[in-house]
């Protein structure tokens, strides 16, 4: 699918948790094309003295509005400049230039019924268009979410919009859902799917990488096909400069454009 180079005006950038944002965009070429697990890789305007755009997953699309929504957390120079840019500012400091959609897309196996979603922090949101997804196509879909406090289950609501179960929850502190990481509840529902005749057909983890790692392993222990969503820090984003490179079975391999999505059975860890 050929790139799309779009000016993307901001129509709401909305403080959702602890230096949690979520920016809505207009953008309607590539809300049009965006799939579940894309990216979308962003300059960010008044930052001239920094000159390489940041990736960003696409946590929700509205393609009839021609929107994108984008998470993202305040924890350096750029994305703490990110939460001053306002929906309502005059010129340049109204919009951002997206190139996208890029990336492999979440793959789940052709007829999958039963799937499992595993977010970690942030990494809740590019799971939710496939969540969508699945759902829309008559999936039974679970969520197991990890977050460091109730308040960055930031996605949870959403979630617990479009199922008709609740996401099991675990924060580190305990002030929401199981206090302790969000491993226990993965190894939990494997096990009850297990148990009750009806394992998964599908498994699919986005978080830091310890996280996956483990939820991966889990996965491979209980034979269902898992797939992970690797973050990497990435300088063209179009797989020219080598910086996101992702050690698998078959090599080094780019995460922005033989990823961000791969089969959890190939990352060498």
């Amino acid at each position: 699918m050929a790139l799309v180079n779009e000016r993307a005006r901001i129509v709401e950038n909305e403080c959702v948790g602890p230096n949690l944002y979520v920016m809505t965009l207009v953008s309607p070429d590539i809300a049009a094309r965006i799939e579940p697990g894309q990216f979308v890789h962003m300059k960010v305007p008044g930052m001239d003295a920094h000159i390489l755009r940041r990736p960003f997953s696409v946590y929700a699309r509205d393609a009839d509005a021609g929107t994108l929504e984008v998470l993202y957390q305040a924890v350096g120079f750029g994305s703490a400049h990110m939460v001053g840019l306002e929906p309502d500012a005059v010129g340049a400091e109204a919009s951002v230039e997206l190139i996208g959609p890029i990336g492999r897309t979440w793959q789940p196996p052709a007829g999958t019924r039963r799937a499992l979603l595993v977010g970690g922090g942030v990494g809740a949101a590019p799971l939710f268009m496939l969540c969508e997804q699945l759902a829309e196509a008559g999936a039974s879909v679970h969520v197991v979410l990890g977050a460091q406090t109730g308040e960055a289950l930031t996605c949870r609501l959403r979630y617990e919009a479009l199922l008709d179960a609740p996401p099991r929850c675990a924060t580190d502190d305990g002030s929401f859902g199981r206090e302790g990481f969000c491993t226990s509840l993965v190894q939990e529902a494997l096990a009850e799917a297990e148990a009750a005749g009806e394992p998964y057909d599908y498994l699919a983890v986005c978080g830091p990488e310890p996280l996956m790692k483990i939820v991966a392993g889990m996965a491979e222990a209980a034979n269902v096909p898992c797939e992970l969503s690797m973050e990497k820090r990435m300088a063209c984003g179009v797989g020219a400069c080598l910086s996101c490179v992702v050690d698998t079975v078959d090599g080094k391999l780019r995460a922005c454009v033989d990823g961000p999505v791969f089969d959890a059975r190939k990352v060498v860890w």
